[in-house]
């Protein structure tokens, strides 16, 4: 039985907001910082990590390719949000995990940002971006130089 299943972002950014409650739950009160400004940042990084994963999606959907990571893609989608960012989805996911860190007062826990990032980016963004230089050549080659990987 193959464990490939498992190994998609929507597990490492479970993992990481896991690991987010987790330190939320057991950081000294000290180092809490409260109030209703990192309460509102929070809640808009994660409404718009949320709409950027939302929109994404729909684009994907209207292109009719998959969203799967570890599927080929049926079409180079360049259309809507993926005009601004090649990776929407990765990007909604970091904000999310961002804004829950300030969300449930946990700003020690904002170090598994990068960490996040430099995971997807390893395990899932670098792959994808090989399968779609191999299958769309130039056509992803001049996209990259327009559209940059995050934002």
């Amino acid at each position: 039985m193959s464990m490939k299943w498992i190994d998609i972002p929507p597990v490492w950014l479970l993992l990481a907001l896991v690991l987010t409650w987790w330190i939320a739950a057991l950081q000294p009160m000290a180092w809490a910082v409260g109030g209703p400004v990192t309460e509102l940042l929070g809640g808009l990084l994660v409404g718009g990590g949320i709409v950027l994963i939302l929109l994404a999606a729909a684009e994907l959907r209207k292109q009719r390719t998959t969203i799967i990571p570890h599927m080929e893609a049926d079409r180079l989608v360049t259309s809507g949000i993926f005009k601004r960012s090649r990776n929407p989805i990765y990007l909604g996911d970091t904000l999310v995990l961002a804004g829950l860190a300030l969300r449930w007062d946990a700003p020690i826990a904002l170090v598994l940002v990068p960490l996040f990032i430099f995971t997807i980016t390893q395990r899932f963004i670098v792959p994808e971006e090989n399968r779609l230089r191999v299958k769309f050549r130039a056509e992803f080659a001049r996209y990259c130089q327009k559209t940059r990987r995050w934002v």
